[in-house]
């Protein structure tokens, strides 16, 4: 019987509900593949890899119109048998070696779909759909012949072109030199790794699996990597560590001055940076039990200056005007050439930027969120030591950077250090005593629950003693502090104020907050909060608000719909307590939400998604950039943001939160008396 001549049936695949007419005999993996259903499978059709299991649906579907039954299917043979009962589904179907011989109703499970969904659970959940670009086939090559002069790799092209309809393929230098002995250990049979169905990566003895990836989000301050299953999506291991830059200079800017201050400056960062990415690699596999080579791609988002010492390029244009980039694009290049320690032949590849100042991670956080799809007018905010700010409605982006130092992650903070054990990370001052408590990392109970001293038993004593202060923390004293009428609007500690925690200062007129007593002290000294830090968070936070400002006045919008808080930092503030600070424009509290590490959800999704790489590039190109250096109107907004929470701007969704009017200053006779007492 011709093809052409086949008799026809119908094929419906669920839950695609995909349908189509397909002729007589045709395989279902193939018969899917020609509606447009991709089922899983590495081996190819020879009942190796047992990827391709499906189930056929029996009876009668009136809504489908159609009758469908086992019998529609060729009968399962002795080797279909002895697989399926040894994966204990005798009751399903390797669609491999199931043809089509009447119409059939057949479903796909999950676990057998070459494109599946993996549903991450944060703010929202999250579908990631895994299109991933390094795939592995399965391939019989015909042997060497005397006088048949093709060579073992034209030997292998023509099988992935026969088995798999590949062409055009290359092949890296380390899986060509693995190439003959996988052939010879193998029988002629191999396991081959490919890289977007272009490039040979690796080259194994007989059939295996097992593909996996890095997405890694290089920040400023911390490095957070993840490692997944690039066939299933699977997150299998993440680790996260300080960027060892961090001793060379906490902002972008010192950095930038390192590098070119010093001959040996790029050289010291890039080395630490990527000696901190194979610790990182090496973690990652030792908890998922794997090898380094068994990785086959990495992806990387950093801010953009980041990303110049990570490829080794000096980021000193980056230092002034007009913040030069020395390429905006994404990038695919041998993680080799990096000196990351992965497969030999490993992919690294680099989601693009948006402009000077506003890198891949910021391109990552949209890609995760997509606030541009979204009717509502939405700011996104990555916090950090560079903060990155997004304003979007519905097919349109602005975007900007704000300078906000490191004030939020505890440094320039006279008792500040990073989110650890012993930190406070939560901050109460009573309206009416004036007194705060607070709560550290590590330690369920308020402070004011504690039991300290030897005569308390040990199960009621803290695990942990107050050791500093962290980023929420610091935004939560700020806050109470002007709530409990403490501070005053423009940052001063008021004069007028009563509380035996206020400790002044008559030499320098200026007073300091006792946040921790000696007794709640790691150090057994008491925890201040001074008049510089104050300062200093004032400083930070009119910068994060003065961008966000900008961006509303160059898309001429008054107010928000929704803030997006981005970053491991953005997850620990308090909404309230951000408006309270003027930390962001007004918003209503319920549509504030905080989304973790966004930008490192995006890596993974570029990871496990190819086709999301093309829409990173779309979004990245459809940003429109304010550079916040050089805008008139910037300094203007940055003064106005100074007051807390800020100078002109309502807050009505603070209405019955804040103070209703500032204290009035306390007389000179009185300040008089109260620095002779201090005396």
């Amino acid at each position: 019987m011709t093809e052409e001549r086949k008799p026809l049936h119908t094929l419906i695949l669920m839950p695609s509900g995909r349908r189509g007419r397909v002729p007589h005999g045709i395989t279902v993996l193939e018969a899917a593949r020609q509606l447009g259903v991709e089922i899983e499978s590495i081996c190819g059709g020879r009942q190796t890899c047992q990827k391709c299991r499906v189930r056929v649906e029996n009876g009668r579907f009136d809504k489908l119109g159609i009758t469908s039954a086992e019998a529609s299917l060729s009968p399962r043979d002795e080797k279909e048998i002895a697989l399926l009962e040894k994966l204990g589904t005798p009751e399903m179907r390797l669609s491999c070696n199931a043809r089509v011989e009447g119409d059939v109703l057949i479903t796909v499970p999950e676990e057998s779909r070459a494109h599946k969904q993996i549903i991450r659970k944060s703010a929202n959940e999250r579908a990631i759909e895994v299109i991933p670009t390094v795939r592995q086939v399965y391939v019989e090559v015909d042997e060497a012949q005397l006088g048949e002069h093709r060579g073992d790799w034209g030997r292998l092209q023509d099988a992935l072109t026969e088995q798999w309809q590949l062409e055009d393929l290359s092949i890296d230098l380390h899986a060509l030199r693995a190439l003959q002995p996988a052939l010879r250990q193998g029988k002629r049979a191999v396991t081959v790794t490919l890289w977007d169905g272009r490039r040979v990566l690796d080259v194994q003895p007989g059939y295996r699996e097992g593909a996996y990836g890095l997405a890694v989000d290089v920040g400023s301050t911390t490095i957070a990597a993840y490692l997944c299953d690039l066939r299933t999506g699977e997150l299998l291991s993440s680790a996260s560590a300080m960027n060892p830059q961090v001793s060379y200079g906490e902002d972008l800017m010192s950095r930038i001055s390192f590098t070119t201050s010093r001959r040996d400056g790029l050289e010291i960062l890039h080395t630490a940076v990527i000696g901190a990415l194979n610790d990182l690699i090496g973690e990652t596999v030792r908890q998922a039990g794997l090898r380094r080579r068994q990785v086959y791609e990495i992806v990387l988002v950093g801010n953009t200056t980041m990303t110049h010492i990570l490829l080794g390029i000096n980021p000193e244009e980056l230092g002034g005007a007009p913040f030069a980039l020395a390429n905006r694009d994404s990038m695919d290049i041998p993680a080799r050439d990096l000196g990351l320690r992965l497969n030999p032949a490993a992919n690294a590849h680099i989601l693009p930027a948006e402009a000077g100042h506003v890198g891949a991670d910021n391109v990552a956080v949209l890609l995760a969120e997509q606030p541009y799809l979204q009717d509502e007018i939405i700011l996104t905010v990555d916090v950090g030591t560079n903060a990155e700010i997004v304003l979007s409605g519905e097919g349109w982006l602005y975007s900007a950077s704000s300078p906000t130092g490191p004030a939020f992650e505890g440094g320039q903070i006279s008792a500040g250090m990073r989110a650890a054990p012993g930190a406070i990370e939560r901050v109460r001052i009573d309206p009416q005593s004036k007194q705060p408590r607070f709560r550290v990392i590590g330690e369920e109970r308020w402070s004011d629950e504690w039991q300290l001293g030897l005569e308390a038993p040990p199960e009621a004593q803290p695990k942990h003693l107050a050791a500093g202060i962290c980023g929420s923390g610091i935004i939560e004293v700020v806050a109470e502090l002007l709530l409990s009428g403490l501070l005053l609007p423009d940052g001063r500690f008021n004069p007028a104020a009563e509380s035996p925690a206020l400790q002044w200062d008559a030499e320098r007129r200026k007073a300091a907050f006792i946040l921790a007593t000696a007794e709640q002290s790691a150090s057994g000294k008491p925890l201040l909060i001074t008049q510089e830090d104050i300062r200093n968070i004032q400083l930070a936070k009119a910068a994060l608000y003065a961008g966000a400002k900008l961006l509303m006045m160059r898309a001429g919008v008054e107010r928000l719909d929704r803030v997006i808080l981005a970053g491991a930092f953005g997850s620990y503030i308090d909404p309230k307590h951000a408006l309270v600070l003027g930390l962001i424009p007004d918003c209503a509290l319920e549509q504030i939400h905080a989304v973790g590490n966004a930008a490192g959800d995006g890596a993974r999704i570029a990871l496990l998604n190819r086709e999301r790489r093309a829409e990173a590039t779309t979004i990245a190109r459809r940003v429109r950039y304010i550079e916040t250096a050089v805008d008139p109107d910037f300094q203007e907004q940055f003064v106005l943001a100074m007051h807390i929470p800020h100078k002109s701007d309502p807050f009505p969704h603070l209405k019955g939160v804040l103070p209703k009017e500032s204290p009035s200053p306390v007389p000179r006779n009185t300040r008089r008396r109260r620095r002779a007492a201090t005396r």
